[in-house]
């Protein structure tokens, strides 16, 4: 910019902070489509903040494609002052996907490791966690617009259980499902830096946090202001429209 304006980088550095502006900088967002934004979000909120009473609400979803990667050579240990070093390549031993529901209320995890996930499998996994609630509840889940949660076959299954009822979050929206905090746990704290040589590695590895995670539950507690969230939407969407 100095040199197709003919001043100097300083001049430049200068008009820059006097006008707030980082051009170096880069945040990313994703504003959601959705028409009905605001009553998803209301729906969802409300189950966090003033969950029914004799109901079990679920952030329910699935993270895909988790990778057992092993480095090619082993990870050379943190010193005095040098950090833990590790080779750039890696070697991959298979992909496994977490089934994953959390309980807002306890912040306690139902998980289970499957190879793929379709229908079939998200199928299983809610027998699993059918088995797993106590009669008498009846139980709100809450997911993401993915095909797989709106398939055919899973709108049979829940008419055949009635003490169901889904919840979806506003398309493009997948912060408001609070597994996804979990799942982001899950990899900083377990698996960015795992070494697994196989499958049964990365597994047992993800069997022992939602463990842990169980034996310290800290409940999910919403603190955002749906007014402000809703404004910052309509915000984002008129200056998106003033561009086109």
């Amino acid at each position: 910019m100095s040199k197709v304006a003919a001043i100097s980088v300083s001049s430049v550095q200068r008009i820059w902070r006097g006008h707030g502006l980082q051009p170096h900088r880069v945040r990313q967002f994703k504003l959601s489509t959705d028409p009905a934004f605001a009553a998803k979000l209301c729906d969802v909120v409300g189950l966090y903040v003033d969950p029914p009473a004799h109901a079990v609400v679920l952030s329910v979803d699935e993270k895909s494609q988790i990778q057992a990667l092993a480095r090619t050579q082993a990870p050379l240990p943190m010193k005095s002052g040098q950090p833990t070093t590790r080779t750039h390549d890696y070697k991959r031993h298979g992909t496994t996907t977490l089934f994953s529901a959390l309980n807002v209320l306890e912040d306690k995890v139902i998980g289970r490791c499957m190879q793929r996930h379709p229908h079939q499998e998200f199928i299983r996994f809610l027998n699993t966690i059918e088995a797993a609630v106590p009669a008498g509840k009846v139980v709100d889940a809450i997911l993401d617009n993915d095909a797989v949660h709106k398939h055919p076959k899973l709108r049979a299954w829940l008419d055949r259980h009635p003490r169901w009822t889904f919840h979806f979050t506003p398309t493009s929206a997948s912060w408001l499902n609070a597994v996804e905090g979990f799942f982001a746990k899950l990899t900083q704290r377990r698996l960015r830096r795992g070494v697994f040589r196989s499958l049964v590695d990365i597994q047992a590895a993800i069997k022992r946090f939602v463990a842990e995670t169980n034996s310290r539950p800290k409940p999910f507690v919403w603190t955002s202001d749906l007014d402000r969230i809703i404004r910052a939407a309509k915000r984002g969407h008129l200056v998106l429209d003033s561009h086109h």
